[in-house]
């Protein structure tokens, strides 16, 4: 069974996004903090739905 929620730690791996990346989202209301506890949890599905949003990478355009 997957887990639908990491830790930051956790999902600064999974995401590629550092740890004070991730709590500057929060800032931004652009990912939700839950927790548990003293325990800061994010939701995988948020976290997938905030990286799959973001823009692409266009053609380069060096010579």
């Amino acid at each position: 069974m997957d887990k639908i929620a990491v830790t930051l730690p956790e999902a600064a791996e999974l995401s590629g996004i550092g740890r004070s990346s991730l709590y500057k989202l929060f800032n931004e209301g652009k990912l939700t903090p839950r927790k548990n506890g003293k325990r800061t949890l994010i939701l995988v599905s948020e976290l997938e739905s905030y990286l799959k949003n973001l823009p692409t990478g266009g053609p380069s355009h060096g010579a």
